[in-house]
C-alpha cells in the first residue's frame, strides 16, 4: 500500500474525539509555563552548552578545568556558564579563590542521561 506523501500526516476522515480533547485541554499547562519550557529547551540547543553540562554531569569543576577539558577559553566558558546559570541549569559555590560549578539539581542529570540514552538508540 502506497501512502501519498502529501497526506501521510493527515487523517482520512475528520473525526473529533471530544473525550480526548477534554482530557488533554484540562491538563494543558498555562501559556507562560509552556513558554518557559520552550526557552529551557532553547538553552539545550547549543553544542558548547551541552558539552559544559555533560562535563558537569561527570564532575563538579571550576571554569579553568572546564575550559581545559573542552579546549576553549575561560571567557567563552564563563559566558556560557552565565547562560546556564540564568536558566537554572548550573549553580556555583566559592572554594577559596575558585568558583566551582555543578549541575543545579538531579533533574538536570536526568535530562542529560535520558537525552544521551535517546540519541544512542
Amino acid at each position: 500500500m502506497h501512502i501519498d506523501d502529501k497526506h501521510a500526516d493527515c487523517c482520512d476522515e475528520n473525526i473529533v474525539h471530544d473525550d480526548l480533547i477534554h482530557l488533554v485541554a484540562e491538563d494543558m499547562p498555562e501559556e507562560e509555563e509552556l513558554y518557559d519550557l520552550a526557552e529551557l529547551f532553547k538553552v539545550f540547543g547549543d553544542t558548547t552548552r551541552i558539552k559544559i553540562l555533560y562535563t558537569l554531569f561527570k564532575s563538579e569543576m571550576c571554569v579553568c578545568d572546564i575550559a581545559e577539558v573542552l579546549g576553549m577559553s575561560q571567557s567563552a566558558i564563563s559566558h556560557q556558564l552565565r547562560v546556564l546559570k540564568q536558566a537554572k541549569l548550573v549553580r556555583n559555590k566559592r572554594d577559596g579563590k575558585q568558583i566551582i560549578y555543578s549541575l543545579d539539581d538531579a533533574h538536570i542529570s536526568k535530562i542529560i542521561s535520558m537525552g544521551l540514552e535517546h540519541v544512542k538508540e
